[in-house]
């Protein structure tokens, strides 16, 4: 007994028994929390991924092949990812219409967003590919304005307008319209590159890039925004205005000149 009273009073006795029950706790732990934890999440992955197989066969094989591979009628979706679903499904774009044109239009969504997130599961289960941003990601807090009107203007104006009003591109193709969208649809857009539009992954432009942008866009779309310029033609761009001026600043010209004329030879007759 004098030796384990001893043993107790050892200077090192308090810190093994602090260690072993460090050990005993985080043993107990990993046995049961993260586990049952992980199971249940991945019991739920595997629903949604079996919900959206099922969704797949009937509303998206007959163009896109049975498992995704594509076919003549619609691409791959192995590899596209979670991102691309939420866009063009949450947008409407798809399920597309039996005759397609050049390019599939935004219309309303068929499908909910508990419908879309499950198709978005199968998709990625398929192949690796963007998944679908947070709203830390896709939010404007803490975004520079300015800097996404320079960023826009140097990236997407040349097919959407400095005003994001779109414009048409060649062989009956266009570039949206970008008033009224969401900015997680926005995110995405740029994210992927949907149809005619180039992506912009990271490496491109940073995820802080594009919330500038979206900010940019969220402070033209607001109806308190001025411009300084006054009349603006509806922001279509330079082609529409450069045209007005010409039709209508010549042809003011003209008519002065044709009236200065007929004064003169008035003049000169009298």
């Amino acid at each position: 007994m004098k030796k384990l009273s001893a043993r107790r009073r050892h200077p090192l006795a308090a810190l093994v028994v602090l260690l072993l029950a460090l050990a005993c706790t985080g043993g107990l732990y990993a046995a049961f929390a993260p586990a049952s934890k992980a199971q249940a999440d991945e019991t739920a992955q595997s629903l949604a991924i079996d919900e959206g197989k099922k969704l797949f066969a009937t509303g998206c094989a007959s163009c896109h092949g049975t498992k995704g591979q594509g076919s003549s009628d619609g691409p791959s979706l192995v590899g596209v990812g979670a991102a691309a679903v939420d866009f063009q499904v949450g947008t409407g774009r798809m399920p597309a219409a039996t005759s397609q044109g050049p390019q599939v239009p935004r219309k309303k969504a068929i499908y909910t967003q508990a419908e879309i997130d499950q198709l978005a599961a199968y998709i990625s289960s398929l192949g690796a590919g963007p998944n679908v941003p947070t709203e830390a990601e896709y939010g404007t807090e803490g975004a520079d304005i300015a800097k996404g009107g320079e960023l826009f203007r140097t990236n997407c104006a040349q097919c959407h307008t400095t005003g994001g009003k779109g414009g048409a591109l060649t062989h009956g193709k266009f570039a949206p319209t970008l008033e009224g969208v969401a900015p997680k649809h926005i995110y995405e857009a740029m994210q992927t590159g949907p149809q005619n539009m180039p992506s912009f992954p990271d490496t491109t432009l940073t995820e802080q890039n594009k919330k500038d942008i979206i900010a940019y866009l969220n402070a033209i779309d607001s109806d308190e925004t001025v411009n300084p310029g006054g009349l603006e033609l509806g922001g279509l761009g330079p082609v529409s205005e450069g045209l007005f001026a010409w039709i209508f600043g010549l042809g003011a010209l003209i008519a002065v000149a044709v009236w200065v004329a007929a004064r003169t030879a008035k003049a000169k007759k009298s």
